[in-house]
C-alpha cells in the first residue's frame, strides 16, 4: 500500500505530465481524476475557481494570497469562456482597448458579450466575477495574441466606447487613439448605422491629442453623407503629447504626462548646493542601513552582520559552501557589487552629466553586478543577466500585470528618453522609480533596481541618499499597486516626499 507522501508525488506526477501537455496553469477536472484533484487541493498544488476548473497554485503561500489567481487570471478567461460560447463572444469596448493598449490589469468585475449569453453572474475566487451579458459582438472580432481573448478592434471600439472611457481611462483612450493611421478605420462603424453623436465625440477626441487631419477627414466625410454633427471633447483636460508607433510606448509617454503635475505638487524643498565629497561619504554611510532595509522589502532575511561580512571582504564562497548556498548571503553580495557601480554614476551625475544617459547607459551594469554571484553560484545562467526579460513576469498579489516582452523593447527607450529630457530631479526620482517598476523589465531584480534609479535622480537634484524603510514596506507597496493599477500617482509621491 502507498504511503500518503507516495501518493502525492503520484498526483504531482499526474500534474507534471499535464503541466507539459498543455502549457497552461488551467486544470479541467475532465483532464485529471477526481483522487488526484482532491490530492492535489488538499495540499495547496491546486485552486478551485469554479465547478470543474482549477488554477495551479503555490503550496507554500499563505492565506489570501492572491498572487496564482491573479497570475492565471486572462489565461483561464480566454479557456473558460471559449468552453462555455465556442468563438462568438468577446470583451466589452472598453476592455478591448484595454488590453490591446498595454494594460492588463485584473477587471474584478469582467462583462462578456455574446448572442449566446443569458444575463447571468459566475462568481470567482477574491471578489471576482464574470458577467456574461446577452450582446452583439463586435463587427469583425480580432484574437488578441497574449491569451487568445476575442476582442474589438481599436478603431471599432473607439468607436462604441461610452463617453465615460475618455473621462476615467484617458490614457487608455488617448493611446487607442494614437494608434489610428488615417480617418479610414473608423469611418466604417460611424457610417455603417449614421452614428453621428458617436462621430461628434470622437472628432473632439482627434482633436484633443492634435491628430487635426483624422479629426478633419471624419467631419467632412459625415458632412457629406448628410449627417449633422455636433463635436464635443470627450476629455476633462488637454495636453499635447509625442505618439509612438507602438502603442506601449505612447502609454508610457502619457502615464508620464499625466502624472507629472501631481508629483511637482508634493516636492520637497531643494537643498542648497552640494558638496561631492561630503555626499559621496554620506552614501557610503548609509550603505549598510540601505542593503539591510531594501533587500528586507524584497524578502530577503538579511542581517547587518551579514551585510558587514559582504562589505569587509568575509564572503567566501570559494572556501564556505555556505556562502555558496546561502540565497540571503548571495543577495547580499550582488547588492554590494551593484552599489559600487552605482556610485560610479553617481559620481557622473554629480560631475554634471546627464542623469538620464548616465542611468541608460550604466543599469545594465548594475543589473549583471546584482546577479553575479548567482551566476558564479551555479544557481543561474550568465545568459540570465544580459539584456531584459525574454519571459513574462508577474508581481506577488498584484493587480497588476508588467508589460509583456516585446513591449518591454517598446517601452524601456522611452523612459529614458523621458528621463533624458525631464527638467525635474524630483520628478525624473518619482516618476523614474514608479514606471520603471511598472515595466519591469527583469525577471528579478526590478525593486532594488528601481530604488537605484530614484536614488541617482535624487542625487542629480542635491537631494540625500534616500532609504525606505522595511516598516513602511506595505505603504510603499500598496502606494505602487495603486499608481499601476489605477493611475494615482499621490499616494506614492508623497510617501517618498515624505522621506526625503
Amino acid at each position: 500500500m502507498a504511503i500518503p507522501s507516495e501518493k502525492l508525488a503520484q498526483s504531482l506526477d499526474v500534474l507534471r505530465q499535464l503541466q507539459e501537455s498543455k502549457n497552461s496553469p488551467i486544470i479541467r477536472s475532465s483532464e485529471i481524476s477526481r483522487t488526484h484533484q482532491e490530492r492535489l487541493v488538499e495540499n495547496g498544488f491546486l485552486m478551485k475557481v469554479v465547478g470543474g476548473w482549477y488554477i495551479q497554485s503555490d503550496p507554500a503561500a499563505v492565506s489570501g494570497d492572491t498572487t496564482a489567481w491573479y497570475i492565471s487570471y486572462w489565461r483561464f478567461i480566454s479557456e473558460y469562456v471559449r468552453e462555455k460560447l465556442g468563438e462568438e463572444w468577446c470583451l466589452p469596448a472598453e476592455a478591448s482597448l484595454d488590453v490591446q493598449t498595454g494594460n492588463w490589469t485584473v477587471l474584478p468585475h469582467l462583462i462578456i458579450r455574446s448572442p449566446k449569453c443569458n444575463n447571468t453572474s459566475v462568481i470567482l475566487p477574491f471578489g471576482c466575477s464574470i458577467f456574461f451579458l446577452k450582446a452583439d459582438c463586435a463587427t469583425n472580432v480580432v484574437k488578441e495574441s497574449q491569451y487568445g481573448l476575442n476582442v474589438y478592434s481599436i478603431p471599432e471600439a473607439l468607436v462604441m466606447s461610452s463617453p465615460i472611457l475618455f473621462q476615467r481611462s484617458s490614457i487608455t483612450a488617448r493611446t487607442a487613439l494614437a494608434a489610428i493611421r488615417d480617418s479610414s478605420e473608423v469611418l466604417p462603424y460611424l457610417l455603417d448605422k449614421g452614428r453621428s453623436s458617436r462621430a461628434g465625440r470622437l472628432i473632439g477626441a482627434f482633436r484633443n491629442v492634435q491628430m487635426l487631419p483624422v479629426a478633419d477627414e471624419i467631419k467632412s466625410t459625415m458632412d457629406r453623407f448628410g449627417y449633422v454633427i455636433r463635436e464635443e471633447d470627450p476629455f476633462t483636460d488637454k495636453y499635447e503629447f509625442v505618439r509612438d508607433l507602438s502603442p506601449y510606448a505612447t502609454r508610457i509617454r502619457l502615464m508620464w504626462k499625466s502624472m507629472r503635475d501631481t508629483v511637482l505638487a508634493v516636492k520637497p524643498s531643494v537643498p542648497a548646493g552640494i558638496d561631492i565629497e561630503a555626499y559621496m561619504k554620506d552614501v557610503e554611510d548609509r550603505y549598510k542601513l540601505d542593503a539591510y532595509h531594501s533587500l528586507s522589502i524584497e524578502g530577503y532575511k538579511v542581517s547587518e552582520e551579514l551585510i558587514e561580512k559582504v562589505r569587509s571582504g568575509n564572503w567566501k564562497p570559494d572556501e564556505n559552501a555556505s556562502d555558496k548556498e546561502d540565497k540571503a548571503a548571495l543577495a547580499a553580495r550582488g547588492y554590494w557589487q551593484a552599489f559600487q557601480e552605482v556610485k560610479k554614476s553617481l559620481l557622473a551625475i554629480l560631475d554634471g552629466k546627464n542623469a538620464g544617459e548616465v542611468v541608460e547607459k550604466d543599469h545594465r551594469v548594475w543589473y549583471q553586478e546584482m546577479f553575479a554571484p548567482s551566476v558564479m553560484a551555479g544557481i543561474i545562467k550568465a545568459g540570465d543577466i544580459v539584456g531584459y526579460r525574454s519571459g513574462q513576469v508577474y508581481i506577488r498579489n498584484s493587480m497588476h500585470t508588467p508589460l509583456n516582452p516585446e513591449a518591454v523593447r517598446d517601452a524601456m527607450p522611452v523612459l529614458f528618453d523621458l528621463l533624458k529630457s525631464e527638467e525635474d530631479a524630483w520628478v525624473r526620482a518619482v516618476l523614474g522609480h514608479f514606471i520603471f517598476t511598472f515595466i519591469h523589465p527583469y525577471m528579478d531584480g526590478n525593486g532594488r533596481m528601481g530604488r537605484f534609479m530614484m536614488n541617482v535622480m535624487l542625487a542629480s537634484g542635491g537631494y540625500r541618499w534616500t532609504i525606505i524603510q522595511k516598516d513602511i514596506r506595505d505603504k510603499y507597496m500598496s502606494a505602487l499597486e495603486r499608481a499601476s493599477v489605477q493611475g494615482d500617482i499621490s499616494d506614492f509621491a508623497s510617501l517618498l516626499a515624505g522621506i526625503v
